[in-house]
């Protein structure tokens, strides 16, 4: 059995190399395009709200994106949406080289939101395809260690030239364009869609009120801090390699934190192990605030620590969500949840950019510190509303993708088509509890 295993994975692996070298390169462009839009905006005087409200766009045109994209695909087809959507993306981050007005600039971040989901959409229908049940969960953790590897390291792509000339901008549309090429050659014809129940969010927030709370702010303080990071890095006098090392920092803390916890989550009752670790991540913010005083090294360290416990709540969530659920409501309630995080991903740089206007650029970590602690409080406040799920009865936590940008995009497809097809809805009260 064992080798039939290995065989098997080396079978998915042989025949998914292009598209993770294609994803991979994607995210280098994805990577770099969000520092470099958030720093350059920074350098030419826009206010932090300003900043805020052009990033978000980003997350709105991803939601719909994310939404629509999966319509489309079964109008036209995968093949041809990927490559419009790809040579829309490409060509969206030159304009924003070419004119720099906040108007066309929170125009192209929509565009550029859109395009993006939809590269997702499809990306991850060709991975899912090639999966099988014995592999999908191996060939989903190579995925995401692709994933934190092109975006950490498109981090640092943001030192090869000076972000107030056109060479990084070049530089990101042609990584986009690059990664068209292996993706495309290994596309199969069709893709595969499984039915599964549809689940409202009423009905899943009365199932499971702290997945739908935490998930709403784990897309709030990611998109902020992709978002805004580069910001605050940029108002702590931070050279410009050094903003590259704070963004690439919290890939690192990510990758190292990312399995322990859901080790952890697997093991122990879930809610305990998330309620520890929302409030673990909101002393981490806290002690950003100080340590940003002090040494690089020792605020790059922080935020790690930060990100790494931070990150990961994307899967504690969506697994503690589960565990209330029938596994053929499992997909659908995960779409669902991808759309409570993309709300809060657009809420998240508005609000915080404002109060960094406000209060100085002390108030990211504050406000990030402080959406934290009252999860937390929640969190606490649900452990007296409901006995533990036995954790026999515990499914395993799946690590998710953590950047805003790159989500479980197939909880998104199978969500709009169910909602393009189908009226069905569940009530809460034929879920087992």
């Amino acid at each position: 059995m064992p080798q039939n295993n290995q065989s098997g994975l080396g079978s998915a692996l042989w025949s998914t190399w292009a598209l993770l070298l294609g994803f991979g390169v994607l995210m280098l462009g994805d990577g770099l395009q969000g520092t470099l839009l958030a720093v350059r905006a920074d350098q030419e005087g826009y206010s932090a709200t300003t900043t805020g409200l052009i990033m978000s766009s980003f997350y709105a045109g991803f939601l719909t994106g994310s939404i629509m994209t999966p319509r489309i695909m079964l109008q036209v087809g995968h093949i041809r949406v990927f490559a419009a959507l790809a040579a829309m993306a490409s060509a969206a981050i030159l304009v924003h080289a070419v004119f720099l007005d906040v108007a066309v600039w929170i125009g192209l971040r929509l565009i550029s939101g859109f395009c993006f989901a939809g590269l997702y959409v499809v990306a991850e229908s060709w991975l899912n395809e090639r999966a099988t049940n014995e592999t999908r969960g191996k060939l989903l953790s190579l995925y995401m260690v692709v994933t934190y590897a092109g975006v950490g390291l498109g981090q640092l792509l943001l030192n090869l030239a000076d972000p107030q000339g056109y060479p990084l901008f070049v530089l990101t549309s042609v990584l986009i364009s690059i990664a068209v090429v292996p993706l495309l050659l290994s596309a199969s014809a069709t893709v595969q869609h499984e039915e599964s129940v549809h689940i409202k969010l009423r009905d899943l927030y009365r199932v499971s009120p702290l997945g739908v709370v935490g998930m709403f702010i784990e897309g709030f303080v990611t998109a902020t801090f992709f978002a805004l990071g580069p910001v605050y890095a940029q108002r702590l006098g931070l050279p410009l390699k050094e903003i590259s090392y704070f963004m690439a920092s919290a890939m690192v803390g990510t990758v190292i934190l990312q399995w322990p916890i859901g080790a952890l989550s697997d093991y122990f009752d879930r809610r305990v192990v998330l309620t520890i670790v929302v409030l673990m991540t909101a002393a981490a913010a806290f002690a950003c605030v100080p340590l940003s005083e002090g040494s690089t090294t020792t605020l790059l360290l922080a935020v790690a620590v930060f990100a790494g416990l931070a990150l990961p709540l994307y899967s504690l969530c969506l697994a503690h969500t589960n565990d209330h659920l029938h596994p053929s409501q499992m997909i659908a309630a995960s779409g669902t949840l991808v759309l409570v995080s993309g709300l809060g991903a657009v809420a998240g740089p508005l609000l915080v950019a404002s109060i960094m206007d406000q209060f100085g650029h002390q108030g990211f970590f504050w406000s990030i510190g402080a959406a934290y602690l009252l999860t937390g409080m929640f969190a606490l406040y649900r452990m007296t509303r409901r006995t533990a799920t036995p954790r026999d009865k515990q499914g395993a936590t799946t690590p998710a993708a953590v950047h805003p940008s790159s989500v479980v995009i197939e909880s998104m497809q199978q969500y709009a088509k169910e909602e393009a097809l189908s009226e069905n809805s569940v009530s809460p009260h034929e879920i087992d509890n």
